[in-house]
């Protein structure tokens, strides 16, 4: 099975840690994990990305930004692409290479989502802040 991950934000400011912790609690706590696939392969120029459809996923993180609004960045305020990143910060050819490479082979599938989870970034290294299984 393999782990990765979905960015739903990323920059929070530091103030809101706590109100995240428990919102991401509540959001999680005895509820079955929201539906997840994986619909198809998208370029991000320098790299490429697999695209991912949670309408339930959209709709907790929806519900963050209501709670965030004004404390959010321009990019954690706009339109959302959850996607699982494959490649990122190669030269444009290259990552039209892999991308036609995946292409070939590509089907949808259905994945899970796990959990929702909290980071501190360190200048470098990340520390974990909370993290909050689906049932």
């Amino acid at each position: 099975m393999l782990d990765a991950h979905l960015t739903l934000f990323h920059q929070l400011p530091p103030s809101v840690a706590e109100e995240l912790k428990h919102r991401l609690a509540v959001e999680t706590r005895g509820v079955r994990a929201p539906r997840a696939k994986v619909t198809g392969l998208m370029s991000l120029g320098g790299g490429v990305a697999y695209r991912i459809e949670a309408p339930e996923l959209v709709a907790i993180r929806e519900g963050l930004v209501d709670a965030f609004t004004g404390l959010l960045t321009p990019q954690d305020a706009g339109r959302w692409r959850p996607h699982v990143t494959i490649q990122n910060k190669v030269r444009p050819v290259l990552a039209k290479a892999v991308l036609a490479a995946l292409s070939r082979d590509f089907s949808a599938r259905e994945v899970e989502i796990a959990g929702l989870a909290s980071w501190h970034y360190r200048g470098g290294p990340w520390e974990a802040h909370s993290r909050h299984m689906f049932a």
